[in-house]
């Protein structure tokens, strides 16, 4: 039981468009420029941020050139992170993914917003969370936190204190349902540790667990706090362990309404990739203007 391929890109950026109001601000260049690929312009920046899907990986299959460019970048000097909303899976899962698609990254370059996720949750006020993700044995990192994986029994949702919306493999419309019954019944707290409305995979957009958070506003009246890119958590996490001057940060990614828009918000550069992920097919030049989220570079991969 999987999630459906969902939206082509025209209708994921319209989606994107219509949750606008419910991200945050920031400034923008006048306007961008083209770049071959991350060679021509990582020698100006300190630290290197790189979004996964859609940059790195689409699904389980590693964008040709992409492990070379890390490669290449290391050579010169220049550190790199990768900065991922990549909620569903435990670190440990995470690393094994990346060394099967033949990158070498290291734990501490990689930063999930399900990290940021877990933060919050330990300052956050304890409450029995009824969790939207498929259960992973020996998924210990969340397991220490009083949760129960949200089915089809609707007396889980009642029983629930609130919610975190992790992982969206396995979701299905009734439990949508239920889940919007149950809060328009009882209004709870509801988390979203990957407020990503799509990801790119090998056969199509796949609905994420922002896609469905949104949908709350509407079908609940609940307004969900968003834990990862474009917010600030996330990013903080990757600061604390390189420091840099963010004048002296790229933000790389695919999706200006996330990566761009967050890279923006917290006063880094932004490089749009263009030709894997959420934008792939569309007029670049047209969705920029239309979005109002301007990268300082675009480039075809990195």
């Amino acid at each position: 039981m999987t999630v459906p391929i969902a939206l082509d890109p025209a209708r994921a950026f319209e989606a994107y468009l219509g949750v606008r109001p419910r991200l945050p601000e920031a400034e923008f260049p006048a306007t961008w420029r083209a770049v071959r690929n991350l060679g021509d312009i990582a020698a100006d920046f300190d630290l290197i941020l790189l979004d996964a899907y859609g940059v790195l990986n689409v699904g389980e299959t590693q964008i040709p050139g992409a492990a070379r460019r890390i490669a290449a970048l290391r050579a010169q000097g220049t550190p790199v992170m990768v900065v991922s909303n990549s909620a569903g899976y435990p670190k440990r899962r995470m690393m094994q993914r990346y060394a099967t698609l033949g990158f070498d990254f290291s734990p501490d370059e990689v930063v999930t917003s399900r990290e940021a996720l877990l933060a919050e949750l330990d300052t956050a006020p304890r409450r029995h969370w009824g969790v939207m993700l498929t259960p992973e044995p020996g998924d210990d990192e969340l397991q220490v936190h009083d949760i129960a994986y949200l089915g089809d029994d609707p007396a889980d949702y009642d029983r629930a204190g609130g919610f975190l919306l992790v992982g969206s493999d396995g979701w299905t419309e009734a439990r949508q349902s239920r889940l919007a019954a149950s809060l328009r019944a009882h209004p709870r707290p509801v988390c979203v540790g990957n407020p990503d409305l799509v990801a790119p995979r090998e056969d199509g957009l796949t609905q994420e667990p922002g896609h469905f958070a949104h949908r709350l506003v509407e079908e609940a009246g609940v307004i969900p706090e968003f834990v990862g890119k474009p917010f600030r958590g996330i990013f903080d996490l990757a600061l604390a362990r390189h420091a840099s001057k963010p004048s002296r940060v790229l933000m790389v990614g695919d999706t200006l309404h996330t990566d761009i828009l967050g890279g923006a918000h917290m006063g880094f550069s932004t490089a749009l990739v263009t030709g894997d992920g959420s934008l792939s097919g569309l007029d670049v030049g047209e969705a920029i203007a239309t979005s109002g989220i301007v990268p300082d570079f675009v480039m075809d991969r990195i």
